[in-house]
């Protein structure tokens, strides 16, 4: 039994809308879907991927309108690792990144910002053994563009102890030094904890909630069964529409989720037009009216696009 590696990272965001212009159009990932949270339906939840939301590929965000800044702490995850192809590709992203205001910090095989809400990114070479998740966008050759999501850091106290939880129940592989890695079937994931700030963790816009790991359909009831078994609190499993979930926390208090590869962001919307309709959970489809006076309109700059042509 073997994780697939990452299948999505949640944040939280502010202002919807903004983050739809940072993420679809500047860094030109495709917005695949564009639905509300299970828990609190007033709140889109967003999803950002690869041109058919591949798993690995996506990073998704609840959006709580007007949300305070948040910031990092012990337990919580600072710095999201996205792929890119090249050098070269480093250099375009320096440069559009500058030229759209971000304080982009080249350095030695890496490009360094915050987004609009403070998240910090990093944009680092991709391994060239995975098959690149890329989306298309009119101002990025593809050559550059993004490629998925290749790793992520976190902060926590004794950092560098063991971590069995990783090692033994899931599967990660230790590199020391608080380093990691998760090796699936196709793709890799690098992830690693880094000693806290003394300034005690806040969630708000800009931080992560949770870290997604991707599981064959078939041995999710067996990962839930692992976890229990390794002393973890793990919860039912959860039906997201677009995949199966169960929650837990790592012990040093990042929220996991293990995730099923199934059934994907095409059940209910044709594969090229991912995230141009409001699709809400079964469970909310009622509120439908409601909800569609509430959220404010996102723009999709897909659709943008498309009715210029038009």
């Amino acid at each position: 039994m073997q994780l697939e590696g990452l299948h999505h990272i949640t944040m939280i965001t502010g202002e919807a809308q903004r983050n739809v212009d940072f993420y679809a159009d500047l860094l030109g990932l495709r917005l695949v879907k564009k639905t509300v949270n299970f828990d609190a339906p007033e709140a889109y939840h967003l999803y950002f991927g690869d041109e058919r939301g591949a798993p690995g590929s996506i990073l998704t965000w609840f959006e709580f309108s007007g949300a305070r800044r948040g910031r990092a702490g012990a337990g919580m995850i600072h710095t999201i690792q996205l792929g890119v192809g090249s050098p070269h590709a480093l250099d375009f992203w320096a440069q559009r990144l500058g030229a759209a205001g971000y304080d982009a910090q080249r350095s030695e095989g890496s490009v360094g910002l915050d987004d609009y809400d403070g998240l910090h990114l990093e944009l680092v070479i991709a391994r060239d053994s995975e098959p690149p998740l890329a989306a298309h966008h009119p101002q990025i050759p593809s050559e550059h563009a993004i490629v998925g999501v290749q790793g992520a850091r976190a902060f926590a106290a004794e950092a560098e102890g063991q971590a069995p939880l990783l090692t033994e129940t899931l599967g990660f592989t230790s590199l020391g030094a608080g380093a990691y890695r998760l090796d699936g079937e196709q793709r890799r994931f690098d992830w690693a904890y880094d000693s806290p700030p003394e300034a005690v963790g806040i969630q708000g816009a800009g931080t992560v909630h949770h870290i997604a790991w991707g599981s064959r359909d078939e041995d999710h009831l067996a990962w839930q069964q692992r976890v229990r078994e390794a002393g973890g609190y793990v919860t039912d499993v959860l039906d997201r529409d677009y995949f199966q979930s169960i929650y837990f926390r790592e012990p040093r208090g990042i929220l996991f989720e293990i995730a099923t590869l199934s059934p994907g962001f095409a059940v209910d919307e044709d594969p090229g037009h991912l995230g141009e309709e409001l699709k809400l959970p079964k469970m909310h489809e009622h509120l439908r009216a409601q909800l569609e006076r509430q959220l404010a309109p996102v723009l999709n700059p897909r659709v943008a696009a498309r009715e210029q042509v038009d």
